[in-house]
């Protein structure tokens, strides 16, 4: 099974752990982490590191940036990506969601997760656009499991 995980999802485990919900799908990332590891599935990522570049806090950066490292495949954005990124942002979707979104898509990713609620929520209403299973790492795994 191919996997993306938005920055959001890839933020989690380094985000202050005190909430329960936020620790929660912290260990589920990390549980994620560790099946991509061991190739029980493939992760895809994208050239869309320019969100991550903007993480102020440049230790946190850079472990996110080593967590990329790790990805089975890289989607180069092209003209056909920002062209279905276009169709979702006139959904209603913000910019890096939706390239995350197409990237997903044009990798060939069956689940793409997050833990942005809205993105989650917007993308129910419309997910006959790109076909793919999107949730919140933690309910996905519960899921599957």
């Amino acid at each position: 099974m191919k996997l993306y995980l938005d920055v959001c999802c890839l933020n989690r485990p380094f985000d202050d752990q005190t909430q329960d919900r936020v620790h929660l799908e912290a260990e589920a990332v990390l549980t994620i982490l560790r099946h991509l590891e061991k190739s029980d599935w493939t992760w895809s990522s994208s050239v869309v590191l320019y969100e991550v570049n903007q993480i102020p806090n440049s230790d946190r950066k850079h472990r996110i940036l080593k967590l990329c490292d790790k990805a089975s495949d890289v989607v180069t954005l092209n003209d056909n990506i920002y062209a279905l990124a276009e169709k979702l942002k006139e959904l209603g979707f913000k910019s890096y969601d939706a390239l995350h979104l197409c990237c997903a898509k044009t990798a060939g990713a069956e689940v793409f997760l997050s833990t942005d609620d809205k993105l989650i929520k917007k993308y129910q209403k419309s997910e006959d656009i790109l076909k793919m299973t999107v949730d919140n790492p933690l309910n996905w795994l519960q899921k599957i499991w």
